[in-house]
């Protein structure tokens, strides 16, 4: 295998106050709405939970021969969800999203998985500095053995882990808005305010 994608789905989605996960945009779950955006790309899909019952909850929900795994340890953090799938990722590069991105760009990840070839990551980021941590592709064994140093040492965000890889290569966001102009590709759903706006940009999106 040469591509997976982990998909982390362990949030407690407290700002939103229901389990995004079964949320349905345009009728279908949004976690279903990644899956289906990565998975011709990959020849793996795995969602990282918090706990065997959301496993239950979502596995029928995806189509496909999906992968379900639970964080490694019990917490909130991204970081011990990127840690937990990158454990059983079988491939040489592990795509890491979050499970309420519906608009994530194949155009996009494409780009991020070719030109990791010889990197440690791909991670995007914006002119004012910030970055897409959880929007990027890593080189799976370098980016395992970073996460397992942070999370040994107390520092459990994905900045920590970035921070320990060498070789990373930064895409601006500039260069993305070529294939994605809206830059749709990084908008998450948190509160119901995202989900009207996802419904009125999926509107737009439909055949003229």
């Amino acid at each position: 295998m040469d591509k997976t994608a982990i998909i982390l789905a362990g949030g407690s989605s407290r700002r939103f106050g229901q389990d995004k996960g079964v949320l349905e945009l345009n009728g279908k779950p949004l976690i279903r709405h990644v899956v289906d955006a990565v998975k011709p790309l990959v020849e793996e899909t795995i969602v990282v939970t918090s706990t065997q019952t959301r496993i239950a909850k979502y596995a029928p929900l995806v189509t496909g021969d999906v992968r379900f795994a639970v964080d490694a340890y019990e917490s909130n953090s991204p970081l011990i969800g990127a840690l937990t799938g990158l454990s059983i990722s079988k491939s040489q590069y592990s795509l890491i999203l979050p499970f309420d991105m519906p608009f994530v760009s194949r155009d996009v990840i494409s780009l991020l998985f070719e030109i990791c070839i010889g990197k440690a990551a791909v991670i995007p980021r914006w002119p004012n500095g910030n970055v897409e941590p959880l929007h990027a592709v890593y080189k799976t064994n370098m980016a395992l053995e970073a996460a397992k140093t942070a999370v040994a040492e107390g520092k459990l965000h994905m900045r920590a882990m970035i921070e320990k890889l060498r070789g990373v290569r930064y895409i601006s966001t500039l260069v993305i808005q070529e294939l994605d102009p809206e830059l749709h590709t990084f908008f998450n759903i948190n509160t119901l305010a995202d989900l009207k706006k996802a419904e009125g940009m999926l509107k737009l999106r439909k055949p003229k």
